[in-house]
């Protein structure tokens, strides 16, 4: 007797059963009639009818009850025909009874678990199709795609807790599948983020005690796939980056006074972010799996395993994200994971980042470590002030043993590694000098580093480094007056020299700061509130350089009785003073120059208060 006619499906539950179980064994035989009926009504892909809906659904249950008889050499064309079925054609009858025959199949022999486990992983996803309407963003945003994507990775995921119940070993195996279907960098990204969103569904659940290490490698991976895949030579190309990567992103929140040279357009953050990625698809799917990465942080910290979640993260950061060229954005899943936990994540960041540097062989990565660190203290604000000192304070004791230790003159090549570290410190210190000072103990501190001893030893990091940090560094220290510094290193202006570039080397290293402003939208939203901006820092410095310019006006106008010194040893009444500035004034009035007033920031360095980026392009005399 043959498998049931759809048309007239007029076997019980137990015939039905009694004539799969023979259709198996007969094909065992060479007798396929019947068999390919059953597979035929199995693998039939059409819009199904409610009737043949309903046989399918027999069927399915009828080879669950004959699972036994079912053979992985004979019964081939059966297995493929289930194991092509996707949960998200059907509706829910057909899904129940697809993931109770996996179940059993899975459970009855060993051979048959992987095909089971590639089947549920598979459908993480909805099917692939020119013309699937599942391939739509829009989609997913109604009710009925939310409501289908439920009822869809609800039974797989209790499917495979099921499974995992019944078989041991399923943990392993289920590392490979997942690795093995991770979709590409090219799949659309609704689809992309669909994958991802199981893969950390399955880490937070008790399978991730067995898996998640590798689901976390996994995703790692593919975050830097797509952060290398953003070609940012094409970006700076742009005529339009020439106003834009001058100056930090955040100077652009829309404000009347800010504008960008073209045209003088005020120009928002968003607006500039859109201009560059709005047409840049990898982009936003990084952005999208970046945001799913922040939310899972989230959710793990909440549940009181992050310290876990970020043990393996680190182990991939060190492996994949630092040893990539110049990785764009992939680090700030680091940066927010510390931003949740400072005392535990943040300070094993900081120590595994100051341990490569002190003791790594390789000299990449300990330049690598050294920008990762100083980027890291310099932009997190939720490092304490005091972590960033005695961070930085080791930075500059190796470099100080590094000066006794060894003997030359300058040579960006061979001390490569002591040049990045004296970036780092000055970098750090253009950021955090001010917070330092406000507190005596690390006051204290500060001066007692042997700063001067590293810059004016004979291997001229200050002829070395990149000459925007220097300058900006040389300013603060000028003003602050806290580290003695010769008069010939405060008052000279750099330019990148050939010096400068041999430290970078090709891959320009020294140009390298990890934790620059952040491109992404979505990842922006998440970062900004524990990010420190350049234009935040500079905004204080200058505030404390106009009171203390404020402090000793009033303090001569007080002892000069009003009256001002000439240089013949005469003295000027306010009357005669004011007569004198009226005049300046209509001389400014006067001319197309407007008078210098970038003394109060060092005179000429003010060219360089915009701290350097990443992304920025060398403005040497060669490249212009």
């Amino acid at each position: 007797m043959g498998a049931p006619d759809m048309e007239e499906p007029n076997f019980t539950d137990s015939e039905l059963d009694y004539q799969v179980r023979n259709a198996l064994k007969a094909a065992v035989q060479g007798d396929c009639d019947s068999y390919n009926q059953l597979v035929g009504v199995i693998h039939h892909r059409e819009r199904l009818s409610s009737e043949e809906v309903a046989a399918l659904v027999t069927c399915l249950k009828a080879v669950t009850a004959s699972v036994s008889c079912v053979h992985i050499v004979h019964h081939r064309s059966l297995l493929a025909a289930i194991c092509g079925m996707s949960l998200w054609n059907y509706g829910t009858d057909v899904m129940d009874a697809l993931v109770e025959l996996l179940v059993s199949l899975a459970s009855s022999r060993g051979e048959y678990v992987e095909l089971c486990l590639e089947t549920l992983v598979a459908n993480f996803m909805p099917p692939s199709g020119p013309s699937s309407t599942y391939y739509s963003v829009d989609f997913w945003k109604q009710p009925r795609g939310i409501a289908k994507k439920t009822q869809v990775l609800e039974r797989v995921h209790s499917t495979l807790k099921d499974i995992s119940h019944l078989v041991p070993l399923l943990p392993k195996k289920l590392e490979e599948v997942l690795r093995i279907k991770m979709p590409n960098i090219y799949t659309k990204e609704p689809i992309m983020v669909m994958y991802v969103e199981s893969m950390l569904r399955l880490e937070n659940s008790p399978m991730g005690e067995l898996v998640g290490s590798s689901v976390l490698y996994s995703l790692v991976d593919r975050l830097i796939e797509l952060d290398v895949d953003i070609a940012w030579d094409e970006i700076l190309q742009d005529d339009f980056q020439k106003g834009i990567f001058d100056m930090e992103l955040e100077d652009l929140e829309g404000h009347g006074e800010d504008h960008i040279e073209d045209d003088c357009d005020k120009v928002s953050r968003d607006l500039i972010i859109q201009r560059f990625f709005s047409g840049n698809l990898v982009a936003q799917k990084l952005d999208s799996l970046m945001v799913l990465t922040f939310e899972h942080f989230n959710s793990c910290h909440e549940r009181g395993r992050l310290d876990k979640v970020f043990a393996t993260f680190l182990e991939s950061f060190k492996k994949t994200i630092m040893t990539a060229y110049k990785s764009k954005f992939t680090q700030f899943v680091m940066f927010y994971a510390c931003s949740l936990d400072p005392e535990i994540c943040g300070t094993q960041f900081t120590d595994e980042l100051l341990k490569i540097f002190m003791t790594d062989s390789n000299p990449e990565w300990r330049m690598s470590a050294v920008a990762y660190l100083a980027s890291y203290l310099a932009r997190a604000r939720f490092v304490p002030v005091t972590v960033a000192a005695f961070t930085i304070e080791s930075v500059v004791n190796w470099c100080f043993l590094y000066c006794q230790n060894h003997n030359g003159d300058i040579n960006p090549r061979a001390h490569k590694v002591f040049y990045a570290a004296c970036q780092a410190i000055m970098y750090v210190l253009c950021f955090r000098l001010r917070q330092m000072l406000a507190v005596p103990r690390l006051k204290s501190q500060l001066v007692l580093m042997r700063i001067e001893d590293i810059l004016g030893s004979p291997f001229k990091p200050l002829q070395v480094c990149l000459p925007s940090i220097v300058e900006e560094f040389l300013r603060l220290v000028k003003a602050s007056n806290v580290i003695s510094l010769p008069q010939s290193f405060l008052d000279h202006g750099l330019l990148e020299s050939e010096h400068s570039r041999a430290f970078g080397g090709s891959e320009r290293f020294d140009m390298f700061f990890p934790f620059d402003p952040c491109l992404l939208r979505k990842c922006d939203s998440y970062i900004r509130d524990n990010y420190v901006y350049w234009s935040t820092v500079r905004k204080a410095y200058e505030e404390d350089e106009e009171e203390v310019t404020s402090d000793e006006e009033d303090a001569d106008t007080i002892s000069g009785r009003g009256n001002r010194r000439m240089s013949d040893g005469s003295e000027m009444s306010d009357e005669e003073n004011f007569d004198d500035d009226a005049f300046d004034c209509s001389l400014d009035k006067m001319s197309i120059t407007p008078r210098d007033s970038s003394a109060k920031f060092g005179g000429r360095m003010q060219r360089f208060v915009q701290m350097p980026s990443k992304i920025r392009p060398s403005t040497s005399p060669e490249s212009l």
